[in-house]
């Protein structure tokens, strides 16, 4: 019978520690925004010092944790900087590419956003400046990120290109390859001028300004970007 009593007495005891399930939520809530500050604080990191010079030590500390508390969340600084990418990207598409360009006008309408939405993100500016031109070194970890984003954008990009050929929307003849291309090649170039003297250029500004001019050239009815709806905010998905 004590034997018993000892056996119900140490149930009740593993009774009285189980979480309730309230409280598991509230570990996985914590999780999760620690999760997340760790992501945002490397990108700082990483915008400041690259990759190579980035300590996860540094970005621990600056987390308020340690590194063992940071290797709980992400198996190291490639797993950091690889889940850092994913979750910009991952932003760009839910923000702005979520449906389908209804034409070639809407896409670089689009993209315009996708500038001045960048403008309110400066340190995921640098980071993307910074570790580009660090990857152009085939060892680097995320060289093959790079290489797969830009062909997979420069895809995207000459499809929507061939079919505003295709229903006419531009014109017959159209080199969309090399419109894609000089069209990320003007994105990247003022994103680093941006980066250089942010009070000296107005990036939506000039990335509108060009697209418009370019689309001018390539359509068929020479015409140019939507004007923004008037009183847009620069919050707005139009601004």
């Amino acid at each position: 019978m004590a034997q018993d009593n000892g056996r119900t007495a140490r149930a009740e005891g593993r009774a009285g520690r189980t979480a309730p399930k309230g409280s598991a939520r509230g570990t996985y809530a914590v999780g999760d925004a620690r999760r997340q500050k760790i992501l945002d604080t490397a990108v700082e990191h990483f915008a400041q010092w690259g990759f190579n010079a980035s300590s996860l030590a540094r970005i621990a500390a600056d987390c308020g944790i340690t590194q063992g508390g940071l290797l709980h969340h992400f198996r190291g600084k490639e797993d950091l900087l690889l889940s850092v990418l994913a979750q910009s990207e991952q932003h760009d598409v839910e923000r702005l590419f979520s449906e389908p360009a209804e034409s070639v006008a809407a896409h670089f309408a689009t993209v315009v956003d996708l500038a001045a939405d960048n403008e309110r993100r400066p340190g995921i500016v640098r980071m993307f400046n910074t570790l580009v031109g660090e990857s152009g070194n085939p060892g680097h970890p995320a060289h093959a990120y790079f290489t797969r984003r830009y062909a997979r954008v420069l895809g995207y990009t000459v499809d929507l290109l061939e079919a505003g050929v295709a229903r006419g929307e531009l014109r017959p003849g159209t080199d969309c390859e090399a419109v894609g291309r000089e069209t990320l090649a003007v994105m990247d170039g003022l994103q680093i001028q941006w980066v250089l003297a942010p009070g000296s250029v107005d990036m939506p500004a000039r990335l509108r300004g060009f697209l418009d001019r370019l689309l001018r050239d390539i359509s068929v009815a020479g015409t140019g970007l939507p004007d923004a709806p008037p009183g847009a905010s620069p919050d707005s998905p139009t601004a």
